[in-house]
């Protein structure tokens, strides 16, 4: 498999290294103004870069009938914008807030987690987050997802970054050193506290991820999600 790398930072660099080692090629790669090799001669692109440029680079992929695999966060107000333009150019199309086959499974865990907490009233969800302090958003995009997961079944409509806001999820978003990621959900009564948490020991568990992704949708055209590529639908 032929890829291009749009975003070639801690990410990227990561990435190539694990692709190379599974038998891929890396045909291209970009990473601000600076660029290498062809992009014409991928067969799949995995894009993570910044907030600022995701939109531009998928869309470029669309134009070019490549398919692609976004990791990058903080961009999802044009969400549905990417959604309609991959359709109109029947593109190929997996965002993911987190590629990690684990983070994957602990979202399924944290929803039936949520379920399984609904009846109970007494005891009110929270999560925390933490990532390096190079992070640029927050929360993060797999705490956005994480909460999205609990409102489904919480009277709480919205999270919020503020605790003072208790008529919303509260997210805790910290940033320490060189955290790779770590998510934690917690249910909290008078009585006792129950929660799960997920923690990251390196960036190899995105990359590989991120290849999975790649490696299944190279020959599908369409919207998908890691629940696809993992059969967890």
């Amino acid at each position: 498999m032929k890829i291009a790398l749009l975003g070639y930072g801690k990410m990227g660099k990561t990435i190539e290294n694990w692709a190379l080692q599974k038998g891929h090629e890396v045909v291209y790669k970009a990473t601000g103004a600076h660029e290498e090799g062809s992009f014409d001669k991928a067969h799949v692109a995995i894009e993570f870069s910044i907030p600022e440029a995701a939109v531009k680079n998928i869309n470029r992929c669309f134009d070019k009938g490549i398919p692609v695999v976004c990791g990058t966060t903080g961009w999802l107000k044009e969400y549905d914008e990417i959604l309609k333009n991959c359709k109109k150019r029947n593109g190929s199309f997996i965002y993911a807030s987190n590629f990690s086959v684990g983070v994957n499974l602990f979202f399924n865990l944290n929803e039936y987690f949520a379920q399984l907490m609904e009846p109970w009233k007494d005891y009110t969800p929270s999560i925390e987050e933490i990532h390096h302090t190079q992070k640029k958003d927050a929360p993060s995009g797999t705490a956005i997802t994480l909460a999205e997961g609990v409102l489904k079944f919480s009277e709480k409509k919205d999270w919020s970054l503020d605790p003072k806001d208790s008529d919303k999820l509260s997210i805790n978003a910290l940033r320490e050193g060189d955290v790779k990621g770590t998510h934690s959900i917690e249910y909290r009564s008078n009585i006792d506290t129950l929660s799960i948490k997920h923690e990251a020991h390196s960036r190899d568990g995105f990359a590989l991820g991120a290849i999975l992704a790649a490696e299944w949708l190279v020959d599908k055209k369409g919207v998908f999600s890691m629940k696809d590529v993992l059969n967890l639908n």
